[in-house]
């Protein structure tokens, strides 16, 4: 497993900097993949941390704060204020994810930042966006899904909507539709010259990622009769004879036909020329089931290693960690004693990379202040009358 060092920030978006006003989920999600592609992330935190520090633990367990600065700061405080114009002046981008009108109520709400610094990308994460009847209420990734329409696309055939959690509204709907809104804009204002607000929310961010399953829908193939809504015998997960799983999805029919041969089944009247009979469908998955639980996972491991069928364990994180495909491909770095996904995707000629790991909370107050002009005796002042902090050992190392 390889273990990150502190290094030189490099990457697509080196030299772009970006000021992130701390919250939880998708947008430091969207701040970790802007630091994990080489941008200098200046993370605003305030004392005590937030929820998410809470949550996912602070410090340097952090995932999503790694590669960043932290500068710990009282936005409410009248001495602060300043000094975050100060960095917003200076900034490629902002990102937020308070509830709308929260930002303009401390004094830095777009059309305040736009004035300071025209050329400013303002990255806004809400679930429901910035306007609407939904506008101010709270909600979290489950909500943002279901009202998505999304969340009920999830569910296993005739059983109840789920989806796994956090990725299909925070993560994918939310912060990587952000940065992708954050990269176009960065690319557009080279041309114009000027900045803009993007409004993304995380509920369309879902229905956005599930354009295919409307497409489905709008065919009338979704739920029942559906190759991969789980009513069809090739496209499920199993359960083998030692409580573990297979996921098995020889949906194509050449994948299909290599399938139930190596299952011995080409000749049975259940399987031959059936795979998309759907009145075969419930007698085929009870078969499969039987077969499938008849033998431990590695046994189905073995038998479909060299094949294109289509058939491979469902792992733990665990073991997605030590499995030889990903160890090969080194698609999981150690950070501080934590695993976590290495940066993606990967660019041939300006890599992504993880300069820094997760800091402490203000762990870097006084060299951020600094990089705006401020003396010792002034930083000392601040400190004094609470409007930033500086790290303490006890805070998350």
């Amino acid at each position: 497993m390889e273990t990150v060092r502190t290094q030189e920030k490099r990457g697509p978006l080196a030299g772009i900097k970006v000021v992130e006003f701390a919250g939880i989920g998708p947008g430091p999600f969207c701040g970790m993949l802007l630091a994990d592609m080489g941008a200098e992330v200046t993370l605003l935190e305030r004392a005590g941390g937030t929820f998410a520090s809470q949550l996912f633990g602070g410090g340097r367990k952090a995932v999503a704060n790694r590669g960043k600065k932290s500068l710990c700061i009282d936005l409410k405080s009248p001495e602060a204020r300043p000094l975050v114009h100060k960095l917003i002046a200076d900034a490629d981008v902002l990102i937020e994810g308070f509830r709308p009108g929260v930002m303009e109520r401390l004094g830095f709400g777009p059309d305040e930042c736009l004035a300071l610094n025209p050329r400013l990308i303002y990255g806004r994460m809400t679930g429901w966006g910035q306007d609407g009847p939904l506008a101010p209420r709270a909600g979290h990734d489950a909500n943002y899904a279901a009202l998505a329409g999304v969340l009920d696309s999830g569910r296993r055939h005739g059983g109840a909507p789920w989806a796994p959690p956090t990725l299909v509204g925070d993560m994918g709907g939310g912060g990587l539709v952000l940065a992708w809104g954050i990269a176009c804009a960065l690319l557009e204002t080279q041309r114009s010259g000027q900045g803009q607000v993007i409004d993304a929310a995380m509920c369309e961010g879902a229905a956005l990622l599930a354009h295919g399953l409307f497409n489905l829908d709008a065919l009338g193939e979704w739920q029942g009769q559906c190759a991969i809504d789980s009513s069809a015998p090739f496209y499920d997960v199993y359960a083998c004879a030692d409580g573990l799983w297979l996921s098995v999805c020889p949906l194509e029919p050449q994948f299909y036909a290599t399938f139930i041969q190596r299952l011995g089944l080409a000749d049975d009247p259940d399987f031959s020329g059936a795979q998309y009979d759907t009145t075969r469908w419930p007698a085929m998955k009870r078969r499969l089931t039987a077969i499938f639980c008849g033998q431990p996972r590695i046994y189905w491991e073995k038998l479909f290693a060299d094949s294109d069928d289509c058939v491979w364990p469902v792992l733990t994180m665990k073991e997605a960690t030590e499995h030889p495909h990903n160890q090969a491909r080194q698609a999981f770095i150690d950070i501080a004693g934590v695993r976590q996904p290495a940066p993606a995707p990967r660019l041939s000629r300006t890599p992504a990379s993880v300069s820094n790991p997760p800091p402490l909370l203000g762990e870097h107050t006084q060299e951020r202040l600094a990089t705006l002009g401020l003396s010792a005796a002034e930083i000392t002042r601040l400190v004094a009358l609470g409007a930033v902090s500086l790290a303490r050992p006890s805070s998350g190392d």
